[in-house]
């Protein structure tokens, strides 16, 4: 199985989904992570990209993401890009990939850089386009899918659960390469919240730890 995992900045590709990416590894997928904006210049200066890419580096290997692409596009500043060259980026990468599988932000997202980037995975992923696709789920983003939503955005409303007992410890060992942007509790971006999250999405499924999803598509 080839699964495409797309975020728009460091630490994005496994907020929401990094036990799930981390259960696709170790179940034998061919796992692809890609890091659209760099990460740096806004909050940190230019002289820190080299650090980031190293951190993410790091937490992907965690993962088992074997495959780490990073594509240095601006960071919130999506908008200001061509929508034409960042679909067709992004439509390259899955040509290439050809993955059956493609996990992206949801719409529900108060960051734009993580909406825009939602709407060209969108494209890219286009049945005639890319027909080696046969799934789309679109994840939250802890301290940002839950600060959008109604109502100028649509709801967050999953409908896949995934099991991430057993890779939880992982993501957060993950997260934490991250130095930068982990946040002392209760930040959403704290590892206790990051395990308290998964835990409350577990809850309601009848397992340990769970990470949520909103379909797109699934093509049986």
């Amino acid at each position: 199985m080839k699964v495409l995992n797309i975020a728009a900045h460091p630490d994005d590709e496994l907020l929401g989904q990094g036990g799930t990416i981390a259960r696709h590894a170790l179940e034998g997928d061919h796992v692809t992570t890609v890091i659209v904006c760099d990460g740096s210049a806004v909050r940190y200066g230019t002289e820190s990209a080299e650090q980031i890419a190293d951190d993410s580096r790091k937490a992907n290997e965690i993962l088992g993401v074997k495959d780490l692409r990073m594509l240095g596009m601006p960071e919130q500043a999506m908008d200001t890009l061509s929508l034409i060259d960042v679909n067709r980026k992004l439509e390259e990468l899955v040509a290439e990939v050809r993955p059956e599988i493609v996990y992206t932000h949801a719409p529900a997202d108060v960051n734009r850089d993580h909406r825009i980037l939602m709407e060209a995975v969108l494209v890219a992923t286009r049945p005639y386009s890319a027909p080696s696709v046969r799934e789309v789920w679109l994840c939250e983003t802890s301290s940002s899918t839950e600060w959008g939503g109604p109502p100028l955005f649509p709801a967050f409303q999953p409908q896949l659960y995934v099991d991430i007992t057993e890779t939880l410890d992982r993501k957060v060992r993950a997260l934490e390469c991250y130095q930068r942007e982990v946040r002392p509790w209760p930040h959403p971006r704290s590892p206790e919240a990051l395990r308290a999250r998964a835990q409350y999405f577990g809850s309601q499924v009848g397992c340990v730890a769970a990470e949520p999803f909103q379909l797109l598509r699934l093509l049986r």
